[in-house]
């Protein structure tokens, strides 16, 4: 009997994974809702910091608003209404601006430095909620009982359901927990939350509701968190909340960069420097230009807004639009990845996509009191995403369709009439296999290349730094006698390869190694184009090839230029070009190359000269063009995709390229 139900089980699994992988539009779906939920933790990390930050700041001024003038003429009056509406806005631009100064910092020591807050600010709000517990109503906690929101659904109306909108506040962070995830480790977010954070939570809003139970006045702008405060602790807790709005939103900024890192890596946002904080966790990093661009957004929404209430309205359908996408994906993990029943994943789906249903209704009747806002910063985020991974996908498309055998360079060439020239042609290449498109269509209309060819591949591995020794990956294409190899550069996320200006130097020393212990090497890796090895000693110790640097110029030798500013006798200043020559490395074969077989030292030799007559560095340039007969959407989706390429960073080379020794490659891909 248990066979016959896993045999039915495994069949439904197969089903749903199977209509999945063949149904197009499934896959469309997944990446809607993906970027979607994308989007909604990008447009937190906008107004979560504003919200915060401007909440607390109008605690500052209700404190200012109480103070009252000890002179003659203004005993009796209070600090004027002038003066305290400018008092949230300007606090509120001046601590976002310092938050987001930290971020450069990282994780960990913004994280080391904020710990004591959250701690004071925890223990206060907890002893707080006690107080008033015990002081005003100690049977509060029966409020917590269902029957209380049966009731509330029972009576319902227009202005209660509108509330809705407001409770969503209260869980705001419970989002970004989970996506920090990569900043922390699991078990860590369990037992903070469980065990701290919840505790809390339930003591401070029953506090709170105990206060409220005997204090309501109905006023619009009673505050009931800082009226619950006792009297002589409200500077403490202006203090106190000001400091903890900074914290709030760090955890929402560190999510938005650890979100946009994910969409980075399956190609899903345009290209952006991505600085990693640790050594010992992947997701601690920083992203310089997302985060003057949240800081410029967030302060947008503080200064153009200026008012707590639209601006909750808006994180309140940051909140619950994520929890939907949340449900959804959770979903299809219960169904795919849990390998459960697709009852129990729909069920789960229909009982959590009701309740978020029900909140989502309530904040549709505040859209146009700010929750407007976060559509129009959705909808610019989803714009660049879908053009970025559509154009990607295209451009990947097309080089593997377009990408051309190795045979037709190898045996098909020399039969075309194309030369070989003294040197080396280095060819950077994302595929692994084959010829790039835009070699191809070099030689085509240029029939020549280098005496020594080599295909550099860039692979990020998940881990910090890759050790020197296993760092190249060098194989052959095609028939030894053709001098062509493809060396595979495998760096982590800590491994700083763009600024080393060994690079050029370190390949050929991978290339002779190889060249060394190709024969009698039985570890090598097995690939389409034949074997693979990992090489990668220090230069110094390899018995193929020995480096000897020349500082005297040499035919070959790189100058850079440096501006030097000089100030003449007549006081001006006058700018002058000095060079700064970089060391020139020659190389050399050992005393022990006397022993070497005669092919391998003739081939290292070849490698010795091609490289003093010179180095070329060939990189593609890809103009992307639709056909006339396309859509509007794919037009505008690579028209949006040109322009992100154009006006973000340069793709990662890697490459100290010498500008005299580039030449880039232009190909147009009709899509």
């Amino acid at each position: 009997m248990q066979h016959e139900v896993s045999t039915l089980r495994g069949k439904v699994e197969s089903r749903a994974r199977k209509a999945i992988r063949n149904r197009r539009s499934s896959h469309y779906f997944m990446l809607f809702i993906a970027l979607f939920g994308a989007c909604m933790i990008i447009g937190d990390g906008v107004i979560t910091p504003s919200i915060s930050v401007l909440s607390a700041s109008s605690g500052l001024q209700r404190s200012l608003s109480n103070i009252k003038y000890t002179s003659s003429t203004d005993a009796e009056q209070t600090i004027s209404d002038d003066l305290r509406k400018y008092v949230p806005v300007p606090s509120a631009c001046i601590i976002t601006v310092g938050l987001f100064i930290l971020q450069y910092y990282g994780t960990h020591k913004i994280g080391f430095m904020f710990a004591p807050i959250v701690t004071i600010w925890l223990l206060f709000i907890s002893g707080v909620g006690m107080y008033n517990v015990f002081h005003w109503d100690p049977k509060i906690f029966s409020a917590i009982s269902p029957v209380y929101m049966y009731r509330f659904v029972r009576k319902i109306n227009k202005a209660s359901w509108k509330s809705l909108n407001s409770i969503l506040l209260c869980v705001a962070g419970s989002e970004t927990m989970f996506t920090d995830l990569g900043h922390f480790s699991k078990r860590s977010i369990k037992l903070t939350f469980v065990c701290v954070i919840y505790p809390a939570l339930v003591l401070c809003y029953a506090g709170q509701a105990a206060f409220i139970s005997k204090h309501w006045n109905g006023t619009e702008n009673f505050n009931h968190l800082s009226e619950s405060v006792p009297k002589h602790l409200r500077h403490v807790f202006i203090l106190l909340s000001l400091l903890a709005s900074a914290v709030g939103s760090q955890a929402t900024i560190t999510a938005t960069f650890s979100i946009i890192n994910q969409c980075l890596t399956l190609g899903c946002f345009p290209r952006v420097k991505v600085i990693h904080t640790s050594d010992k966790r992947r997701g601690q990093v920083y992203i310089p230009d997302v985060n003057w661009l949240l800081m410029a957004l967030s302060l947008s929404v503080t200064i153009g807004f200026h008012d707590e209430t639209r601006i909750a309205n808006a994180a309140g359908m940051t909140i619950v639009f994520g929890m939907i996408v949340t449900t959804c994906m959770m979903s299809l993990v219960i169904a795919l990845y849990w390998e459960k029943s697709l009852f129990v994943s729909g069920c789960f789906l229909m009982f959590f996509g009701f309740v978020e249903a029900v909140y989502v209704s309530a904040c549709m009747l505040s859209f146009h009191k700010g929750a407007w806002y976060l559509f129009v910063i959705s909808a610019v985020s989803f714009t660049i995403m879908l053009a970025w991974h559509y154009g990607t996908m295209k451009k990947y498309e097309f080089d593997l369709q377009n990408r051309v055998s190795t045979e037709w360079l190898t045996d098909y060439s020399p039969g075309l009439g194309v030369s070989r020239v003294r040197g080396i042609g280095l060819i950077y290449t994302d595929i692994v296999t084959g010829i790039p498109a835009f070699f191809s269509h070099f030689i085509t209309n240029l029939p020549a290349f280098h005496q020594v060819l080599i295909f550099v591949s860039f692979k990020p591995q998940p881990v910090p730094c890759v050790p020197p020794g296993e760092r190249y990956l060098v194989g052959r294409v095609g028939n030894k006698d053709y001098r062509i190899y493809r060396c595979i550069v495998r760096y982590g996320y800590c491994d700083q390869v763009r600024d080393t200006d060994n690079f050029e130097e370190q390949i050929i020393g991978s290339i002779g190694e190889f060249i060394s212990l190709e024969e009698s090497d039985c570890e090598s890796l097995a690939s389409p184009e034949g074997r693979m090895m990992i090489v990668g000693k220090p230069l110094v110790d390899s018995n193929a090839l020995i480096p000897i640097h020349d500082t005297t110029s040499v035919a070959g030798s790189t100058n850079i230029a440096n501006n030097e500013t000089l100030a003449s006798p007549s006081g001006d200043f006058i700018e002058r070009k000095t060079a700064v020559r970089r060391k020139k490395v020659r190389f050399l074969i050992p005393d022990s190359g006397a022993r070497m077989r005669l092919s391998v030292r003739e081939e290292l030799q070849e490698l010795i000269d091609a490289r003093e007559s010179g180095t070329a560095y060939f990189l593609g340039q890809s103009h992307l063009t639709v056909r006339d007969d396309s859509n509007f959407l794919k037009k505008f989706l690579i028209m949006a995709f040109v322009f992100l390429d154009r006006n973000c960073r340069e793709p990662p080379v890697a490459l100290n390229i010498p500008h005299a020794a580039l030449v880039e490659v232009g190909m147009v891909y009709i899509i």
